[in-house]
C-alpha cells in the first residue's frame, strides 16, 4: 500500500474511532484532573498517566487542574467541552459522589462515561506540630465540651475527612450539625493549613500527609481503616473506641457520547497501564490499595455507591 493511502487508512479509521490496538500508542490523552495541584486526584491522574505512556498506551498525556466544589467545577468543563472525545479521561472518586449529593450542581456524573476504578485508601487524621492536643481523645473530649472550637480541616465539602469527621462526632454524642469543618479545594492547601496550626485537626489521604508525619511536622491520631494499616502504628478510630471506618476510592471517566468501542478501548488502555511497573511503582510509594473494577461493574458500584453516601451523610445531620 503507498504511503498517502495508508495515511488516508488510518484517517479513516481513526474518525470512525476502530484504529488497531497498534495505533493506540499514537493516542494524546487529555486528563482532566478536577483538584488543585498536590491532591489525591491531582496525585492520582499524574501517576496514571505516567503509567499509560510507559506501558504504551499514550504517547503524550496533557494535564488540566479545575479545582472546586468537590470537583463539580472540572466535571462541569469536562461534561461541556469533552463530548464525543475518546481521547479525554477524568479523575474522580467518592470525594465527587459526596460534593454533588451535598453540592447539587447542574452537571450529572452519570453525562460522563464510567471507565474503572483503580485504587482505594483510608484517611488519616493528624495535628499540627505544636497542637496543645496529644491524642485523638483529647481532641474528643474538647469536641463534647465546645463543638464549634475543634476545627477540622480537608478537601471540599462532602468529602470522605468531611463525611468521616461527621460520623465521628455522631459517634461520640456530639450534634454533627454543629462540627466546625472548613473545607479546602485541593491537597495543597489542606496540608498549609495544618502545617500553618490554621486548623486544630487535619484529615486527607495517608499518602497525602506521608512525608509530613515521616518529618515530624505531623501528628497522626487515627486512620479511618477496620485494621492498622500496613507497616503503620497509627491506631484506627475502632481501636479507640470511636465506631467509624469509612475508605476514599479513586477511579476514572470517560467523555459524554463516547461509543462502546471507544469505552473498551480506552479501559483496555487503562488496565495495561495499572499492570506496568510505573503503576506498581506509584502504588507502592503512596499506600494504595488495587481497587481494579471496570466497564458496566464499576457503573454499578458508584450507583450503589451514591445511595450509601446519601445516607450516611444523612444520617450524620450533613444532607
Amino acid at each position: 500500500m503507498r504511503r498517502d493511502a495508508f495515511l488516508k487508512s488510518l484517517l479513516a479509521m481513526a474518525a470512525a474511532g476502530t484504529l488497531p490496538m497498534v495505533a493506540q500508542a499514537a493516542t494524546n490523552v487529555k486528563m482532566m484532573l478536577p483538584a488543585n495541584p498536590g491532591g489525591g486526584w491531582d496525585t492520582t491522574g499524574r501517576a496514571l498517566g505516567k503509567a499509560l505512556q510507559d506501558a504504551g498506551a499514550a504517547s503524550a498525556v496533557t494535564y488540566d487542574n479545575k479545582g472546586g466544589a468537590a470537583g463539580a467545577i472540572g466535571l462541569a468543563q469536562f461534561v461541556n467541552g469533552s463530548k464525543g472525545d475518546a481521547n479525554a479521561m477524568m479523575v474522580m472518586g467518592a470525594v465527587m459522589l459526596g460534593g454533588i449529593i451535598t453540592g447539587k450542581p447542574p452537571v450529572d456524573l452519570n453525562q460522563a462515561t464510567p471507565l474503572a476504578r483503580l485504587t482505594s485508601e483510608y484517611n488519616v487524621f493528624v495535628l499540627p506540630a505544636n497542637s496543645p492536643f496529644k491524642s485523638m481523645a483529647e481532641v474528643v473530649a474538647q469536641l463534647k465540651k465546645d463543638p464549634g472550637s475543634v476545627k477540622w480541616g480537608g478537601g471540599s465539602r462532602g468529602s470522605t475527612e468531611h463525611i468521616a469527621a461527621a460520623m465521628i462526632a455522631r459517634a461520640v454524642g456530639v450534634d454533627p450539625a454543629k462540627i466546625n469543618y472548613v473545607a479546602f479545594r485541593g491537597g495543597g492547601e489542606a496540608i498549609a493549613a495544618v502545617l500553618g496550626g490554621n486548623v486544630t485537626v487535619g484529615g486527607s489521604g495517608f499518602s497525602e500527609f506521608a512525608e509530613y508525619i515521616a518529618t515530624g511536622k505531623m501528628r497522626p491520631i487515627a486512620v479511618t481503616s477496620a485494621q492498622r494499616l500496613e507497616g503503620s502504628t497509627v491506631p484506627t478510630l475502632k481501636e479507640q473506641g470511636i465506631d467509624v471506618e469509612i475508605g476514599n476510592w479513586r477511579g476514572v471517566y470517560g467523555a459524554p457520547g463516547i461509543s462502546a468501542d471507544q469505552r473498551a478501548q480506552l479501559i483496555s488502555m487503562l488496565e495495561k497501564a495499572t499492570k506496568s511497573a510505573s503503576w506498581a511503582e506509584s502504588m507502592k510509594k503512596n499506600d494504595w490499595t488495587s481497587a481494579w473494577l471496570a466497564g458496566d461493574a464499576f457503573s454499578q458500584f458508584v450507583t450503589a455507591e451514591f445511595a450509601n453516601l446519601k445516607d450516611t451523610m444523612t444520617r450524620a445531620g450533613m444532607v
